[in-house]
């Protein structure tokens, strides 16, 4: 195997015979004393014409060279790099490209300022060759135009992690409850640093903040760790950093969630309150091993969420009413059902700030205590130190409580006892994790709970998704037959003639997208819905018996969304199981038939159509032969 051996810059003008041998030693010899790039001292001191001088370095580099003084900058590539930054790495933004953005520099093949700028920028540098004294003068030139307020991400950056503009303040959980002093001093020591660990932390957390996101993902690979937004219920990457910023990065988020920063073997699970702006946002984090590091997930939760109505939450105004009946009363159980995601544990909230009032006493026992609200006695699951859902709940049946809510019914044992007290006189409140309202009570009777005791416990069930709503930059279409057809497989008779699709804007980063809206469904218990629980609780039966008293499922209330133009069937389907919508019922006792039979099963009833008659052609010769 041949191995290319690099040339140097002087070997290769000696070699153009475009320097002197003297000439190229006594500027080799001044380097040293100036501390400057050898092409640019000879071509100072005019030892090497400026085209030939390009011509070696670009033989060498294989990077282009581009002329500061004549070319045209972007603004929005100015914003992207600070003056300061720009200074002090000797580098000038030119323009942004789908590829990355691209820079003239003075040392293009320097790795670490290529590093540091891709971390700042957020985008892949694509380099370009320029002379120091050139850039420096574009510097002076083109940044006096453009306010330093917005001129760079990092100066925000470095702005959100001292709390300066932008008011942002990290509080510990521990500054809560002990050594508050220490954690004023940490806080402030914290704030005054200026590593890359604390601007990556901070910027990514007020980035988050400002699309609305759920959750940020750290995530190391190989190569470098990708930060990533869940906006909307989707994942979005944000940037990548360094692979060699991961555990400071890391490490940062422990110390500020109140985790052992030595500790990088097991998961840990913590939580902090940043200030952005005076909006309070509760961020909930967890770290898990990985392969190439930890991995951190911080779930970003809004102090005001809990606070919210049920019209707020777009909840529909008839499930809303039900709902206000069933926590009116003053014993049963309210399920929600959903996967996770989905915003259960707000609608619980909001429910509980409904029945929360000075005389009645609430207690919740969660896993974890995700918010934080006045008048209530949350319990947080120790599951190391045997406080489980279960034992809580024995626990507190005997603080004699009014109200209760389970974070989530996991076992049989909690199911037993949350359905027992809901029985005794008391309202509980807890989640499932099921497709929709009726297979919860499916997963009940699995978990080895009789019929007869869901049943006389259960009050309600609700059944929840979120979908995300078009953007204000949607447009309206005329709907072509695949659209249609979709639609009468969904169960719409008469489908519309136009739809409407996403289109893409600034507001919504070009997804089409912005914002969620809840899709619902009410199971209501009444006598005929016990009666089927209690007989066998096949979920065809029960779902039969709830559209006969006028059940809407989730699908009918998200394609009342897609025919308003809120959101899209593709979204809808993205979300939402079509599982039971084309399903034939049988016309006497609405129970779903079994595919190909003629008859119902559960009542004789004849369903299906005529079977065709068929006759074998040798048959009726051989009968026409004996006529």
């Amino acid at each position: 195997m041949i191995k290319t051996i690099k040339k140097r810059l002087g070997e290769v003008l000696r070699e153009r015979n475009q320097i002197s041998r003297p000439d190229l030693d006594k500027a080799i010899e001044d380097q040293k004393v100036k501390v400057s790039r050898l092409g640019e001292l000879m071509l100072e001191r005019g030892l090497v014409q400026k085209k030939d001088l390009i011509a070696a370095l670009f033989d060498i580099s294989q990077i282009p060279y581009l002329d500061c003084a004549s070319v045209e900058i972007d603004s929005q590539a100015l914003k992207r790099i600070s003056r300061a930054m720009a200074k002090r790495c000797c580098v000038l933004p030119i323009e942004c490209r789908s590829g990355g953005l691209v820079v003239a520099m003075s040392e293009p093949q320097n790795l670490q300022i290529l590093d540091e700028l891709r971390f700042s920028v957020g985008m892949n540098i694509i380099p370009r060759l320029a002379f120091r004294r050139e850039i420096e003068a574009a510097i002076e030139k083109w940044y006096g135009t453009v306010e330093e307020s917005g001129a760079s991400s990092a100066q925000a950056i470095a702005a959100a992690a001292a709390g300066e503009d932008s008011g942002m303040e990290f509080i510990s959980s521990s500054s809560l409850q002990r050594n508050v002093e220490a954690m004023r001093e940490m806080q402030a020591e914290m704030q005054n640093r200026t590593t890359p660990a604390v601007h990556v932390v901070a910027s990514m957390i007020t980035a988050a903040a400002a699309k609305r996101a759920s959750d940020i993902h750290i995530e190391p690979q190989s190569t470098d760790t990708a930060i990533r937004f869940r906006v909307d219920g989707i994942l979005r990457d944000f940037q990548r950093i360094p692979r060699s910023l991961q555990n400071s990065v890391a490490s940062r988020i422990k110390i500020l969630s109140d985790m052992d920063i030595s500790e990088r073997r097991t998961p840990q699970d913590g939580r902090f309150l940043v200030k952005i702006a005076g909006r309070k946002i509760d961020l909930r984090v967890s770290t898990l091993p990985t392969q190439y590091g930890e991995k951190v997930v911080m779930r970003l939760l809004e102090s005001d969420a809990p606070l919210q109505s049920f019209a707020a939450l777009g909840i529909p105004e008839g499930i809303a009413e039900a709902m206000t009946r069933i926590l009116a009363q003053p014993q049963g159980m309210l399920l929600v059902t959903g996967p996770t995601g989905s915003g259960k544990s707000t609608t619980l909230y909001s429910s509980l700030n409904i029945v929360r009032r000075p005389a009645v006493n609430i207690v919740t026992v969660e896993d974890p205590v995700e918010y934080a609200v006045p008048g209530l006695n949350q319990v947080q699951v120790n599951t190391k130190a045997g406080l489980t859902f279960a034992s809580s709940l024995r626990s507190i049946l005997r603080q004699d409580p009014d109200v209760i809510m389970v974070g989530e019914i996991r076992d049989k044992e909690t199911a037993e006892i949350a359905l027992k007290a809901a029985q005794t006189g008391h309202l509980v409140l807890s989640t499932l994790h099921t497709n929709d309202s009726i297979s919860a009570v499916t997963r009940l009777l699995d978990l080895g709970i009789p019929g007869f005791q869901v049943a006389t416990s259960v009050t309600g069930i609700i059944g929840q998704r979120l979908v995300r709503r078009l953007c204000a930059c949607r447009r309206q279409v005329p709907a072509n037959a695949g659209y249609a057809s979709r639609l009468l497989r969904a169960g719409i008779a008469e489908p519309p003639r136009t739809e409407c699709v996403p289109e893409g804007c600034d507001e919504c980063d070009r997804t089409g997208y912005k914002g969620r809206v809840g899709i619902y469904e009410m199971l209501v218990f009444d006598e005929a819905i016990r009666a089927t629980v209690r007989e066998d609780g096949r979920s065809d039966g029960i779902r039969a018996a709830a559209k006969h008293n006028g059940m809407r499922l989730m699908l009918d209330y998200a394609l009342d969304l897609v025919h308003d133009g809120l959101t899209t069937l593709d979204e809808v389907q993205r979300v939402v199981p079509f599982d039971h919508v084309s399903a034939k019922h049988c016309s006497a006792c609405q129970r779903e038939l079994t595919g190909g039979l003629l008859f119902c099963s559960y009542c004789g009833e004849k369903s299906g159509p005529e079977p065709e008659k068929f006759e074998d052609s040798s048959l009726v010769e051989q009968g026409a032969m004996k006529e």
